[in-house]
């Protein structure tokens, strides 16, 4: 279970870095492109890659009763479904025709 503790952390890095490029989007504190550009990246196409992936894993390990929480902390675990929901919001948020 020790690829599930190393992709929790990787989509929590990412879901951090979504958090950071929502705030470009607010206000462009980011002066550096190259900076810039990576953290958009990182934040916006490796999270919504990642974070799915790692919750479809908990699901599915729930599911089959593999005891994961024993080797992923549980905050890991809530951090990472909390991103997701927050993700899944704020891709309702980009398709609201109402939006523009």
């Amino acid at each position: 279970m020790r690829w599930l503790l190393f992709l929790s952390r990787v989509a929590f890095i990412c879901n951090i870095f979504f958090l950071l490029a929502f705030s470009l989007k607010v206000t462009n504190w980011v002066h550096n492109q190259d900076i810039e550009s990576t953290i958009v990246i990182s934040g916006f196409f490796l999270a919504a890659l990642f974070n799915p992936l790692v919750n479809l894993c908990y699901l599915i390990l729930f599911l089959i009763r593999k005891r994961f929480w024993q080797t992923v902390p549980s905050w890991l675990i809530t951090a990472n479904l909390l991103f997701l929901i927050m993700q899944l919001f704020y891709i309702l948020y980009l398709n609201d025709t109402q939006h523009s």
